[in-house]
């Protein structure tokens, strides 16, 4: 059966992270929304430097699981790995005899195909949640394992991970998560200047998320916000994800 289509302001402002999903399956309707909606993405110079791979198969779902321990890509129904993707105009280039400058290995091909990567996952955050369908973006589809998922994927050279995105019909419905109020996220004409005023906001906001951590319905902790970000810099300054680019041919021209 197809889903209600929910309105764009329940859609955008409703949205949350879902971890759990109940074994029904999407409907071929909802899936064919999600999937022209990921195609008609905006993107640099309507190069469409991406590409999306949608993980169906359970025992493929499975091996990606054992690699992120990210519990939601086993019992969503459908896992899309959102790519940046130079391979295909490659291709076509060579197919036509035409040189292909080396982009990709620049840090504004980098952030091209990431930032078109990153419009495309969020195209399909908005189509399912339209639809009723819940979704959870899973950053650590890039940073667990990239050799082991390119390979299981089959990515090749000039293509890389960006994210990954759980959806499925969702069995919970957790608290919304509290959200930096308009005044730190919109700044009008320039960038804010009056810093004590901005820092003491900030640390407001970092008292509500700890009290919503405290509060929450389901699993509480005493995480605040800006430590337990902090954190998770401190924990990524590991990954060495140059390296990893350069051997997928990105951030190798030094420009």
């Amino acid at each position: 059966m197809t889903s209600t289509p929910k309105s764009v302001e329940s859609t955008l402002l409703d949205r949350r992270s879902i971890r759990r999903y109940e074994r029904e399956a999407i409907s071929p309707q909802d899936l064919d929304f999600i999937h022209q909606a990921i195609i008609n993405t905006p993107t640099s110079y309507n190069g469409q430097q991406f590409t999306v791979i949608d993980v169906a198969d359970q025992a493929l779902k499975e091996k990606l699981y054992e690699l992120t321990n990210q519990k939601q890509i086993k019992t969503c129904n459908h896992f899309m790995v959102f790519c940046a993707d130079y391979n295909k105009i490659t291709l076509a280039a060579q197919a036509k005899g035409v040189e292909m400058p080396p982009f990709a290995g620049t840090v504004d091909g980098l952030i091209v195909g990431t930032v078109d990567a990153a419009l495309a996952m969020m195209s399909a955050v908005a189509a399912a949640e339209s639809r009723g369908l819940g979704t959870c973006c899973i950053g650590y589809t890039r940073t667990a394992n990239p050799a082991a998922i390119s390979e299981l994927l089959g990515l090749p050279e000039s293509v890389y991970i960006v994210c990954g995105l759980a959806i499925g019909i969702p069995r919970e419905l957790p608290d919304l998560k509290p959200k930096q109020p308009a005044s730190l996220i919109i700044h009008h004409d320039n960038y804010r200047s009056d810093s004590e005023a901005l820092t003491n906001e900030l640390l407001e906001y970092d008292r509500i998320v700890t009290d919503y951590n405290a509060t929450r319905s389901g699993t509480k902790s005493s995480n605040d916000w800006v430590d337990h970000i902090i954190d998770y810099y401190r924990e990524a300054m590991s990954y060495d994800l140059a390296e990893r680019l350069s051997h997928r041919g990105f951030l190798t021209t030094g420009k």
